[in-house]
């Protein structure tokens, strides 16, 4: 058994799906599918259950899941020690970040961290404050980012900026000329929000409570999953949405959206990482980049 056959397999079993694992590990779906074949066969052991087109983990899939995340999560730690050995002439560091940090906040900072340690592998996943937590947890991220509160023991976390959430309609919707509105009126109209378990969701929801507002309240018309499809959707209807200041300046700036004056009040940036595991010297060095302790 190889390092490789193990993160073919968990790719495909994160996935359920041969094609995407595939792309997402950059191998051939015809390399992918002989590998989890070869684990099979030489151990005597149904890992998926094949079905149409589709795949499922075993039993003895699902069993074997836990047992190969934790010896590639070792593998991983002694190649971050050789790396520190060379001197971040080369090795791997892995960040996952919520969308609004991972599109609007991160990237200037990964771009100086590139130029500092050229050698160093880096990649960037994104997510929401709940996948994102749960790959440092796993030991799939190096370091994580995310908005808003996290409460999850095994995690640190040290703020590294702020940022503020806004409501925006289209200039055509009848909020848009008073340009600011009374609590009591955010159920008049239809609004499109983020997915459960975003950091914008979770932040807007806590301010709504705060003003005596039931999330349930709302008129729900779109649950849609990344800013950018929430922004494009607002400029085509008349709806309303709570998005990031940061992901929204431009079309604010240039007229496509307007910003009611409703404070919803601040979120924290934070950067995460595990309390239990060694950092690496890369992780310590973007963390610093970052402002993070």
């Amino acid at each position: 058994m190889t390092l490789e056959q193990l993160a073919i397999f968990i790719a495909v079993a994160e996935r359920e799906h041969l094609t995407r694992a595939a792309d997402a590990i950059r191998l051939t779906p015809s390399a992918v599918s002989s590998a989890i074949k070869t684990l099979e066969h030489h151990y005597g052991v149904e890992l998926f259950h094949r079905v149409g087109r589709r795949i499922e983990l075993t039993d003895t899939g699902r069993i074997f899941l836990d047992e190969a995340r934790e010896t590639l999560a070792r593998a991983r730690s002694a190649e971050l020690v050789l790396s520190e050995l060379g001197g971040l002439m080369r090795g791997t560091l892995s960040v996952h970040a919520s969308q609004t940090i991972a599109s609007y906040w991160l990237p200037p900072r990964l771009m100086r961290f590139r130029e500092a340690f050229p050698g160093i592998d880096l990649t960037l996943t994104l997510g929401n404050t709940r996948s994102v937590a749960n790959a440092v947890i796993s030991g799939h991220a190096d370091l994580g980012f995310v908005e808003g509160d996290l409460d999850e023991p095994l995690l640190a976390a040290s703020a590294v900026d702020q940022d503020e959430l806004t409501i925006l309609v289209a200039p055509d919707h009848p909020w848009a000329a008073a340009g600011s509105i009374e609590p009591g009126s955010l159920t008049s109209t239809n609004w499109i929000m983020r997915e459960t378990g975003s950091g914008t969701r979770s932040v807007f929801e806590a301010a709504l409570a705060r003003m005596g507002v039931a999330p349930g309240s709302l008129n729900t018309a779109l649950v849609l999953p990344s800013n950018e499809a929430i922004l494009s959707a607002l400029a085509g209807g008349r709806s309303a949405a709570a998005i990031s200041r940061l992901a929204a300046r431009s079309h604010i700036d240039a007229g496509h959206l307007v910003a009611i004056d409703l404070p919803l009040g601040s979120r924290t940036f934070l950067a995460l990482h595990h309390r239990e595991r060694r950092r690496s010297k890369a992780a310590l060095e973007l963390a610093s980049i970052c402002g993070a302790n």
